[in-house]
This record gives C-alpha cells, structure tokens and sequence, in this order.
C-alpha cells in the first residue's frame, strides 16, 4: 500500500493545470448506456474510480479505451444487465448505471452501493422516483431487482430532499422513457447541468436546465444518437490547489478552470484575506497577508460546498481566531478532525459543527486518510506543518485526485509517494 511523506512547511510557486471533473465523469460515462453510438470524451480525468466504472461497463459488455485524457467508450455491445457486488462495493458512484439499464432494457440488477464512509448516502429517493415510473423494484441478497415490463413511463416526481446522483439517475431514465417527465426539486450542481446539456445537444427536449425543476420528453425506449463532449473542469480539484496556495502562503495559477462554478469557496477565500485573479480560464490565488477566521455552513449547489469543507477546516488551523465550520449534507464527514489534531491542530467538535482554534502550530505525525477530501485536506495541512508527515491510506486520494504528487512537486512542494 502506498503513502505519501511530505516535509514542511513549504512554499509553492507555478501553474497547475486542473483535469477534469471526476464527480462529471462518472455520471457521463454512464449516460452513453443510452447510446447507439460510439462516444469520445476528452478530458477525462484518468483516477482510479473512473476506471472502475469503466470495469463495471466492460463487465456489461462495453469496450473503451482511455489514453491522454480521451476516452473512446461503445456501450452499443452491452449484453448484460448485472452490475455485480465485487465493482460497485468500491464505489458508491455505480449506482448511476441503475437508471439508464432499466430504461434500455427494462430490467437490471444492480448490487448496492459502497464508497467513501462519510455518511448514510440512501438510494431510496432514486427507487422510488423509478417505481412512480412504473418500475417493480425489490431487494434481494444485497441486490435491487428493478423490472419495467412495458417501459418506463413519463411522471411528475418530486424529490424529497435535493439528491445529485439521484437527479442524475432519473434524468437517464426519463430521457428512454415514455412521455413526460417533470423532476421537482433537483440538484443545481454544474455535473448535473453537463449532462443535461449533454442530452439537449444529443436530441432529447429538456427544458429548465440548471435550475430545480427539469421537463423531459422520453423517446420512448429508443437509444440516441450521443454527440462527442469534452468534461468539464473539476471545481473541487481547483478549490483544492486554491487551499494550497492559501495555507502555504504561496502565489499559484490554476490553470484551466471554470471560475463561474467556484464563486462560493472564492468567496470564503477572500473573506480569509486572500486575493484571487481570474483571467478567462486562469485563476491566480494571492495569500493573505493575515490569514482571518472563517465562518461557513455546507450545502447544496450554489452555496458553500461538502467537498471542499476538509480543505478548508485545514486552512482554518492556521487563522487568525476561532472559525467555525458547520456540515449539513453528511453525518460522518469530520472524521478528518482527529487527524488533524494528531499535527496539532486544536478542533472541538459538536455534533454536525467544528470550532477551530486557530495559530496552533502545526506539526508533522503520521496520519491516515479516513476519505477522498479529507486526504487532500491531510496533505494540506502537512505542506504547513514543521517536520516529516506520513500520509497513509491514500488510495482514497487516487480516487479523485490525478497525479497529486506530480502536481505539487511542480509547484515546489516536499512530496514522495512510498511504500508500506
């Protein structure tokens, strides 16, 4: 098993060039199910749940190919309708193939999810929009069983809570479906948006994209025609190299950005004291010259987001006075606290909220990744720290990070990738 040593504190300087959003990816390389035709996808991040999904595809019948950030994917040859235990254990993400099976064939069987351990992540709000389009759906041996004899049907669903895999999986299943189909109360997040987007220029009507209410017109159980698109940049990724720049009171650029999907954690790094530029698709992050206390709650798109709440209750350590950080969406996503205080970091916790007693001086220990954003935030704070770090578990981090390391020994930090 590999870990990552990191000395500290460093300081970084350079640009680095954001890959492409994992969290839009994996949604969209599930969508070309829906197609007849072979697909590419450039900028394809190149990161270890994205070759998952892939697996799971080929276990289908899929062929693809990924080089260079392109992925080539045919799932015109798909035979299979079982998405097996052994692939989606590892990643919670395989659910999304749930929606576009059914609506093809009419039937599937998808074992249930796995993933990061952050919190309860239900699927009961993507089986019952399923069942209100007429799908019969049970669970058996860890399994959901989903069958629609006649195809699925057009409905009026509303969500009971905002779901963004969920959304995902029924805009699918309603671009196969009969008639129309009105979703309520659906996720905004940009991944959402790209593949709705996706679907519109491939010939589905959908209307009210990017907004909380979308109208489908289904093709009644014809494939599409999908047209090629290259993946947005990942938003998350970016905040996180902004977070870099921050804690270790660094001037970078990123590179190849989306500016407009990062205006909430923009916003908070500003409030912090630090300065960032944008130029078209580059962004520039100026540290701070005292880095202040910071307030923020997590939420759903637009507002401030649950990925990027780790990176930024790291950075917090250092300010100036007490932050406060506040978790809505998961339950379980502070287990990166006790880490943190392991390098020195003073966190009280209670409940779904952290209070960060901020200057603690940081520094290096040995430490475990416990999920994909709370290594990042791990690896942040050991740019900071004084001394030797050993981050280990970390391939939660290749899940969603493409070739970290790299990226940060460009940048000037103190980093190796070694083995257990």
């Amino acid at each position: 098993m590999d870990y990552l040593r990191i000395q500290g504190p460093t300081k970084l300087s350079g640009t680095v060039t954001i890959s492409g959003a994992k969290n839009a990816a994996l949604p969209l390389i599930t969508l070309t199910l829906l197609a007849h035709n072979k697909v590419t996808l450039t900028n394809t991040p190149e990161v270890a749940d994205i070759k998952t999904l892939l697996k799971l595809l080929e276990n289908l019948g899929a062929t693809s190919t990924l080089k260079n950030h392109v992925l080539e994917l045919d799932t015109s040859t798909v035979n299979h309708t079982m998405a097996n235990y052994d692939i989606v254990k590892t990643m919670r993400a395989s659910i999304l193939v749930l929606g576009p099976l059914l609506a093809r064939f009419g039937h599937c069987e998808v074992s249930l999810p796995g993933g990061c351990a952050i919190g309860q992540r239900p699927i009961d709000l993507h089986l019952k929009a399923l069942e209100q389009m007429g799908a019969e759906i049970t669970i058996h041996a860890g399994y959901v069983n989903a069958v629609a004899p006649k195809g699925l049907q057009g409905a009026h669903i509303i969500f009971d809570k905002i779901t963004v895999t969920g959304t995902a999986n029924i805009v699918m299943a309603a671009a196969l479906a009969h008639g129309k189909t009105v979703l309520v109360n659906c996720a905004k997040e940009p991944e959402v948006v790209q593949l709705c987007e996706i679907l519109r220029d491939s010939g589905i009507d959908i209307t009210g994209i990017g907004t909380s209410e979308l109208t489908i017109i289904g093709t009644g159980g014809k494939t599409i025609d999908m047209v090629d698109f290259e993946i947005i940049p990942d938003r998350i990724e970016a905040g996180t190299y902004l977070c870099a720049g921050a804690i270790t009171n660094s001037t970078i650029t990123l590179a190849k950005v989306r500016p407009d999907h990062l205006d909430a954690v923009t916003a908070k790094l500003e409030q912090m004291g630090c300065t960032i530029d944008i130029d078209g698709n580059n962004m520039t992050i100026h540290p701070a010259s005292e880095l202040k206390h910071v307030e923020l709650i997590t939420q759903e798109y637009p507002a401030f987001p649950t990925d990027m709440q780790a990176q930024f209750l790291a950075l917090a350590t250092l300010a100036k006075g007490t932050s406060i950080i506040e978790e809505r969406l998961f339950e379980n996503r502070f287990m990166h606290v006790s880490e943190l205080q392991r390098l020195g970091a003073e966190i009280r916790l209670n409940g779904h909220t952290a209070t960060v007693i901020g200057e603690s001086p940081l520094f290096g220990a040995d430490v475990m990744a416990t999920d994909l954003r709370a290594s990042s935030a791990l690896v942040l704070a050991a740019m900071a720290a004084e001394g030797t770090t050993n981050v280990h578990r970390i391939y939660h981090l290749d899940r969603g990070y493409e070739n970290l390391e790299q990226k940060l020994l460009a940048l000037g930090a103190k980093i190796e990738r070694l083995k257990e």
